[in-house]
């Protein structure tokens, strides 16, 4: 495999890895250079003066369209669920669904993975699978975008010159782009037809929706569209007020930078856009209306779905209210992690933006007669860094970890002091509180005692932190604009030195937050303890001596560890890939222990904050991985020879014949080593197995598969295929697995000499099979054939489907038809192999994880990939 190929992938890779949080960073700061632009001459107490001036008809108005929005968001759930999956889900599940998925995503971003886990959650429990899921995810979608292309093909038609951001050429041009998208949308319609149809474009195919249902979702998304626009249209000044299609224009540019922009929330982008968008710069009143809009439309509802997650925690509700909706509730019980995480999340935001802000002085006043000056410049101080060591702790929390909701419940009751102390805030202690009391209702969501650290922290999470330290330094030089900054401002001490608090937290902050950063970047895990003993420890060797498996074999390779029943009767074996704990096969030994080392695996993982998979499972313990509520991945199927049926007679086994002559004609010898005796040849075995490896193009495997190691190879005996007219020099080799009770023999490493012989390994296999018969073996095992086998039908699973295409497509690189193929020419049985793993947004992260475990990461996958098509093209050269 070239290395610059593998080289350039590794980059790439890497360059994927931290491009989400340069990007975050990137656009949250240029949004507030922009805010820096767009509010010179301002300053906080403008802003704190025109929210009191607000008319509280205004904010009535706009808590009854946040309510006509949600309800909105709600019927998107109902109508995507009577689409996608009619009759299996309830509409107050849907709707609770609905409501719950967009207050969390409209609140913390990442639609997809926020949004995407409570619908997920609730779906599957009432009998979806993941494609439904993922339609309905889809369909709920619809409804929006539909509105919004309908709200700019009709401001184009009917007013052009009135929406600047849409004025493209000509007024008339403008118009006529108009109609043509309204005359889209009609055309949409009357295309999906009264029973809906299926939309093809290009490569890329969508069901749509029967034309009423497109309708209804069309009606819903205007709704949701004016109303969610309407809470802020009504919080804005009456000057401020434009035009219902600008507006509206804008207001949606808004959201969708937002959305895409990867900043939780879409924070500070948002309001940049608008204010641009609108031409609203350097007012007091519209940031302040933007902040409650941001309180009302974001906050809001997010604080509700919260009081009713704890509430159901702690079992507050009760008698029909509880039939009807605490049931759908529990289904996001595992959203508790990740909203005690985002509590946890804002109440350092809260503490790190009040360190940066001037307190009030009437209570400092007060607290003048109370404390001592160097204990309020202590707390404020104090304050800030708890407010930093939340940001930090809140990862820990979505990990589930005790240690992370132990000090996060001190934290925050620390908190709570050094907000009395520093300005009597008791708005913000109450706040701090009130999460404290939240994490104490959810402690049975904390269950991990494994010994991570909870300053451990991803490149994602410390762009997050970076993100909201730049937000605060912003905000406390926003709020002190008005102070002149020397050096002596830094060292003064005094009732009336809000500033000067604020330096010296910002300087604490930014050396902790470097500090933070540089052991993020040096800090490496300690390696994972493997099993105790050696591989060939006289425990595997005798579990594995009654095996009728001889998979089993592959525990000699050393790359594993094992977890062992408590009489030691039965093993699993295991390695660990990413935040992936993948078992190769089922568990090993006695029966009546399999279920029990399965359900054992799963609890360890878990409290490991991993993922528990298992790679390869025969259908015999799927019912054991179903009761997990595990998805199965058809991976292929395994050819089995009988023995007693094979012979070399017969016209069905002309082929057979051929090879074993042609062999015998051209001095190809057959011989099993002894495993006494295999060191005696590993370096011509080595000689063989480097050509065999440089003519594919690739390089070793491992997990499921051996690997090229003298150590691994001297536990086996060893078939060869040595040339006579070359000084009996060896061309081929294999080494052969034994299962136990003579059920089962097999071979794991094949591999020969290019351009030795055409019918080398036609020839090794025939052997190999008459031997297995001559020793009395009941199966020979071909091994698996990768994604055989999978069912072709317009009704199977996407999963089915997907990889049927693989299978059919993918030769250029892998050659699936072909192995089976060479497979089939020994009659076998075959058996299919699963894949039992977490379903859902869980799925292509395991795959990954596979990949890297198996093949050693996506740059051997891109490499070797890039490389076998080139060398196929070559050969074909030769032959023409």
């Amino acid at each position: 495999m070239s290395e610059p190929i593998v080289g350039k992938a590794r980059l790439y890779q890497r360059l994927r890895a931290y491009s989400g949080p340069v990007v975050a960073i990137v656009v949250t700061v240029v949004a507030l250079w922009l805010f820096h632009r767009m509010t010179a001459g301002l300053r906080l107490a403008d802003i704190k003066d025109a929210l009191g001036m607000m008319s509280r008809s205004s904010i009535a108005i706009a808590l009854l369209a946040t309510f006509v929005s949600y309800c909105a968001l709600a019927s998107y759930d109902i109508v995507a669920c009577r689409i996608a999956a009619p009759g299996k889900v309830p509409w107050h599940n849907a709707a609770l669904s609905g409501m719950s998925g967009y207050a969390f995503s409209n609140f913390l971003g990442f639609h997809l993975f926020t949004g995407g886990v409570v619908r997920f959650r609730t779906y599957s429990r009432s009998g979806l699978d993941a494609g439904e899921i993922g339609q309905v995810v889809l369909l709920s979608w619809v409804g929006l975008w539909l509105a919004f292309t309908a709200v700019v093909g009709l401001a184009l038609l009917f007013d052009p010159e009135g929406v600047s951001l849409l004025r493209i050429m000509h007024a008339s041009a403008d118009r006529v782009i108009g109609f043509a998208i309204i005359a889209t949308l009609v055309a949409l319609f009357f295309y999906a037809g009264p029973q809906g149809r299926e939309l093809r474009l290009l490569s890329w195919r969508f069901p749509l929706p029967p034309r009423g249902m497109l309708v209804l979702q069309l009606v819903v998304g205007v709704i949701d569209l004016v109303a969610s626009s309407g809470v802020l249209f009504v919080l804005l000044p009456a000057d401020a007020q434009a035009g219902p299609a600008l507006f509206l224009t804008v207001y949606m540019s808004a959201v969708i930078l937002g959305s895409i922009s990867h900043v939780p929330g879409g924070i500070g982008v948002f309001e940049a856009t608008l204010i641009a968008g609108l031409g609203l710069q350097g007012r007091a009143d519209i940031l302040a209306s933007l902040l409650a809009y941001r309180l009302i439309y974001y906050f809001l509802p997010f604080f509700i779905a919260v009081v009713m997650l704890a509430a159901a925690e702690a079992g507050m509700i009760r008698g029909k209210l509880a039939a009807r909706f605490v049931g759908p509730t529990r289904t996001i019980k595992a959203m508790v992690p990740l909203v005690a995480a985002t509590v946890v999340f804002i109440s350092g935001v809260i503490l790190l933006f009040s360190g940066a802000t001037p307190g009030l002085p009437g209570r400092l006043e007060t607290l003048e007669h109370w404390l001592p000056l160097p204990l309020v410049e202590t707390s404020h101080f104090l304050g800030s860094l708890v407010g930093l060591a939340l940001l930090v702790i809140a990862h820990g929390l979505q990990r589930r970890l005790f240690s992370a909701w132990a000090v996060a419940v001190g934290m925050l009751m620390a908190g709570a002091v050094f907000s009395i102390a520093k300005g009597l805030d008791w708005e913000e202690a109450l706040t701090l509180a009130l999460a404290a009391v939240f994490l104490l209702l959810s402690r049975r969501a904390f269950y991990r005692r494994v010994p991570q650290r909870i300053s451990s922290l991803s490149w994602e999470w410390l762009g997050l932190v970076t993100l909201v330290l730049v937000a605060t330094i912003w905000l406390g030089f926003f709020s002190y604009s008005h102070v002149e900054y020397s050096n002596e401002l830094f060292w003064e001490f005094a009732w009336e030195g809000g500033a000067s608090r604020f330096l010296r937290a910002m300087v604490g902050l930014v050396v902790a937050a470097a500090a933070l950063g540089v052991a993020t970047l040096i800090y490496r895990p300690p390696p994972k303890s493997k099993q105790a003993g050696k591989p060939e420890s006289d425990a595997i060797a005798a579990v594995i001596a009654h095996s009728p498996d001889t998979q089993t074999n592959i525990a000699f390779l050393g790359d594993k560890e094992f977890l062992w029943s408590p009489d030691g009767s039965a093993f699993l074996m295991y390695a660990r890939s990413g935040r992936s704990l993948v078992s190769m096969g089922d568990p090993v030994g006695d029966p009546e222990q399999v279920e029990d080392l399965i359900w054992q695996f799963r609890d360890m993982a878990d409290h490991e904050a991993m993922r528990a998979v298992f790679y390869a499972v025969r259908p015999d313990n799927l019912p054991v991985y179903l009761d997990m509520g595990y998805a199965l991945l058809k991976l292929g199927e395994v050819a089995r020879v009988k023995l007693e049926d094979f012979s070399l007679e017969g016209p069905k086994n002309q082929e057979h014949r051929y090879a074993e002559r042609r062999a015998a004609k051209e001095g190809l010898i057959f011989e099993v080593v002894a495993r006494k005796d295999v060191p005696a040849i590993v370096e011509e075995l080595r000689q063989v197995s480097d050509a065999w490896l440089r003519e594919k193009g690739g390089s070793e495997k491992g997990f499921s598969l051996g690997r090229f190691d003298p150590a691994y190879l001297a536990h086996f005996d060893c078939a060869v295929m040595r040339d006579s007219r070359h000084g009996n020099r060896i061309v081929a080799f294999a080494n052969i697995w034994r299962s136990g009770g003579m059920n089962e023999i097999s071979v794991d490493l094949m591999r020969y000499l290019p351009g030795a012989s055409k019918v080398l390994m036609d020839a090794l296999f025939v052997q190999l099979l008459l031997y297995g018969k001559e020793q009395g073996y009941r199966w020979f095992n071909l091994g698996a054939a990768p994604l055989s086998g999978l069912a072709d039908h317009a009704l199977a699973s996407r999963w089915n489907r997907m990889a049927t295409f693989v299978f059919r497509h993918g030769d250029d690189f892998y050659h699936f038809e072909g192995l089976r193929a060479f497979k089939q020419k020994f009659s076998p049985v075959w058996t299919p192999q699963y894949l039992a793993c977490p379903g859902g947004l869980s799925i292509p992260q395991v795959l990954l994880d596979l990949n890297a475990l198996i093949s050693g990461g996506l740059g051997r996958l891109i490499g070797a990939s890039s490389l076998k098509p080139k060398r196929r093209r070559q050969r074909m050269k030769q032959v023409a």
